[in-house]
């Protein structure tokens, strides 16, 4: 990324934050290349993996429990079966 175009790209999220909260704008703010990195967690959930090797596999990450699932007692096993529905 150019320095010009990083420096716009601030200028605009600075610009949109302060029209926003001084009541100019009632739009929502432009997304950012972060956000747009993020997969959203609703499309993250109609993924279906076929198991922890299986997401492992196809995403190149370890399937990792949310903290109200440890808090729960849930096994990985469980954690996984909730949040993509796969069969393990």
């Amino acid at each position: 990324m150019k320095d010009e175009d990083f420096y716009t790209m601030i200028e605009q999220l600075i610009d949109t934050a302060f029209d926003t909260q001084l009541g100019k704008k009632k739009e929502k703010p432009m997304k950012t290349k972060l956000e747009f990195a993020h997969q959203p967690e609703e499309e993250a959930q109609t993924l279906v993996y076929e198991s922890i090797e299986d997401y492992t596999s196809r995403t190149g990450k370890r399937f990792r429990m949310l903290k109200d699932q440890k808090a729960r007692g849930l096994t990985r096993e469980e954690a996984f079966t909730e949040t993509f529905g796969g069969s393990v």
